[in-house]
């Protein structure tokens, strides 16, 4: 089968490599969809994420749609968004709830796991959501960073009208906006150093539109927000959230640093008092992220900017790497659009 397989910093190659071979749990999957993730772009950019290393050939790809070839209780030709994280069920955490806290977690495209920048793949079918009808497989790829930005906000516990700033408008902030929106949010600031994401994230529904942490504490009167919502990849990100954020607030830092660090002013954060919540990937939300999308309540055209097929892959990274031709998030269709 065709794939894309990163074979070093900057190095994505289009190349052809043996098919999937189904475990017997598992069923084979025509990859249709697949969404350029931050998280992919270190891996590109710093060939890992903290310790998790890039394997050298390696497949990335974890948001994604397939259409089901064969095996399973599904019909053949059934379109599917496909959870990729595979946790292990049985330790504290899992049987906690907190599966995606699971250290045993096997997670498609983080090494060493393959991921769906291929034409096929294998999961299990537990691992799969059919769609609704009239939902299209970039749709069903997006439900992956939608589910993300709905647990970042289980995490923030908005109170009703409670203000808002979400710092970083990239695929993630630009749905973090929306849910935030959707779960009662009052005012929202949203804060990022590029004027077209500040143009995107006004269609989106910002009441206002930053570029730094001060002009959240301008349009605030210096008060600043009641929940800060951080989704950068920058290591001041955190700290510009800390400045936007009011006395006694609550940050969710959704993002992944460059470098894998951050730091914060220890004084602003303790005189502050900040609740402070790291949030990683997501729980169970995939059925609330498709009643999401067919309630209407969350749009996904404005933020997928960019579409490649396979062979396209290397172009698109680049592209999102180095924030060209106004990309927020590129959607590669392996089997062309489904």
């Amino acid at each position: 089968m065709r794939a894309v397989r990163l074979h070093g910093i900057r190095d994505l190659r289009f190349e052809t490599i043996p098919d999937p071979v189904p475990a017997p749990d598992e069923v084979v999957l025509a990859v249709k969809a697949v969404g350029v993730c931050g998280s992919d772009l270190h891996h590109y950019l710093e060939g890992s994420i903290g310790a998790i290393q890039s394997e050298a050939p390696f497949v990335l790809g974890h948001e994604f749609a397939a259409e089901v070839l064969e095996g399973g209780d599904l019909p053949a030709g059934t379109l599917v968004a496909v959870d990729p994280n595979r946790s292990c069920g049985s330790c504290e955490w899992c049987r906690d709830g907190h599966t995606n806290l699971c250290p045993d977690v096997r997670f498609t495209g983080v090494p060493p796991y393959p991921g769906a920048l291929s034409e096929y793949v294998a999961a299990r079918p537990q691992e799969l959501v059919p769609l609704p009808e009239g939902f299209d497989a970039a749709t069903g790829a997006l439900l992956e960073p939608l589910g993300v930005a709905i647990h970042a906000l289980d995490l923030a516990r908005l109170k009703p009208l409670a203000s808002v700033a979400v710092v970083g408008l990239g695929a993630i902030g630009a749905l973090v906006l929306q849910v935030a929106r959707m779960c009662g949010a009052g005012r929202i600031v949203a804060v990022d150093p590029l004027s077209y994401r500040r143009q995107l994230a006004s269609e989106l529904g910002a009441d206002a539109v930053a570029a730094d942490a001060a002009g959240v504490l301008d349009v605030t009167d210096g008060r600043g927000v009641d929940v800060v919502l951080e989704a950068t990849n920058s290591p001041d990100g955190p700290q510009h959230a800390a400045e936007a954020v009011r006395v006694g607030g609550r940050l969710v830092l959704v993002g992944i640093p460059t470098g894998n660090r951050f730091a914060f002013d220890a004084a602003l954060v303790r005189r502050k008092g900040l609740t402070i919540k790291m949030s990683r990937r997501m729980r169970h939300v995939y059925p609330r992220a498709v009643q999401m999308v067919q309630a209407g309540k969350v749009r996904f055209d404005p933020v997928v900017t960019h579409r490649f097929d396979l062979a396209g892959t290397p172009e698109a990274f680049a592209l999102q790497a180095d924030y060209l031709d106004g990309v927020v998030k590129s959607v590669i269709q392996p089997g062309g659009p489904a």
